[in-house]
């Protein structure tokens, strides 16, 4: 089975969904803070590195630029070995990729750079939104870059050895990246698992699809100009099989799902959405069905498309969209911090229900109920 863009990686806003990657749930994979300590095993497992590395063409400068400054990092094992435990329905998920804040967000951006995506999508044949609803989904349109130095975190998790060889393999690739002069180690950064840039790319497949659109004579994907990080994702998806002119797909009953071929309905009792080749496009990038339904629905919404029609049943909890959002809004308005009111009942929206809970001599479970909406009310 080839691997994908992503599927390497864990905890992603897909991990608990089928892939993995930096994600929707935990901010992208950022590490909350960097605190590399001292770890003489790593030190050894470097220094055997740097032999295999020069064997492959690795200069010594590039090592020592790569490792000056570069630690073993606990807290990157930490995110590798507690991931999300419970998950996500697709109704949660799109809660999440399509909510009110992205779609505007997207809108805004697509709007800003509006030209070069019109180069971008007449050069590689990707419908815009697509690149940009990718764009949204991976860093919130470069707001959550993540800030891991990736030599760091990819040496830390190759000397962990649990995917060792996998991430000594990423590690070498961002060895090239540094000597091709694309960027310098220090800014070379990003989420906990090597995931870099604007779009999320990993070490391996930066080199075999980024590209230097702006001409400037570097594929720079960290820049706060989204400039090569958004036609490198177009250049991923072409070389995936994109079709030119052609819809992923869409809900049902909608005009994108005149390309569709085939019918799904990924959620039982939900919206059934008719899919054609460039979803499976979408999938290449990160193996999720909710994922690409998510891509392709947040770009149907940041071209002014409207909300999915379709109604979700009732999740495990009895509870309706419009149920969940009244509880966190009731917790919220109890002085109770839910997080952003979307209706996903995430960690946050727990922990204000177990406080909400103990301060009015409840067991505390955390866990919603529809008991719980009624005491409320």
């Amino acid at each position: 089975m080839p691997v994908t863009r992503r599927a390497f990686a864990v905890g992603a806003l897909a991990s608990v969904l089928t892939s993995c990657s930096s994600n929707l749930f935990d901010s992208f994979g950022g590490v909350a803070e960097n605190q590399p300590v001292r770890n003489p095993g790593w030190d050894a497992w470097v220094a055997g590195f740097k032999q295999r590395a020069r064997s492959k063409g690795i200069s010594d400068a590039t090592l020592a630029q790569a490792f000056s400054g570069a630690a073993y990092e606990p807290q990157v094992i930490e995110s590798d070995r507690n991931q999300t435990e419970f998950s996500r329905s697709l109704e949660e998920y799109i809660a999440i990729a399509a909510s009110d804040e992205r779609v505007s967000k997207g809108r805004a951006n697509y709007a800003r750079y509006r030209d070069v995506l019109a180069q971008i999508e007449e050069t590689y044949g990707v419908d815009a939104n697509v690149v940009v609803a990718v764009w949204g989904l991976e860093s919130m349109y470069g707001e959550r870059r993540g800030n891991i130095p990736v030599v760091s975190a990819l040496s830390t998790l190759a000397y962990d050895g649990r995917r060792g060889a996998f991430f000594e393999n990423q590690l070498l690739a961002s060895m090239k990246i540094l000597q091709n002069g694309d960027i310098s180690a220090q800014r070379m950064t990003g989420s906990w698992a090597g995931a870099m840039g604007h779009t999320q790319f990993i070490p391996t497949s930066y080199l075999a699809y980024a590209v230097d659109f702006n001409g400037d004579g570097r594929r720079d994907i960290w820049s706060n100009d989204p400039t090569d990080a958004l036609a490198s994702t177009a250049s991923y998806l072409a070389r995936s099989g994109w079709r030119k002119g052609q819809s992923w797909g869409g809900e049902e009953g909608t005009p994108g799902a005149a390309s569709g071929t085939r019918r799904i309905q990924p959620q039982a009792g939900g919206p059934v959405f008719i899919i054609g080749p460039n979803f499976d496009v979408i999938k290449r990038y990160n193996n999720s069905t909710s994922y690409a339904i998510g891509v392709g629905h947040l770009a149907d919404r940041i071209a002014e498309g409207g909300p999915l029609k379709g109604r979700f049943p009732p999740d495990r909890y009895g509870f309706s969209a419009e149920q969940r959002e009244e509880l966190q809004s009731r917790l919220q308005a109890a002085g109770y911090d839910p997080g952003t009111i979307d209706g996903v009942f995430g960690t946050q929206t727990r922990s204000a229900i177990s406080a909400y809970q103990r301060q009015n001599g409840l067991a505390v479970t955390g866990e919603p109920s529809l008991a719980l909406l009624q005491t409320m009310r």
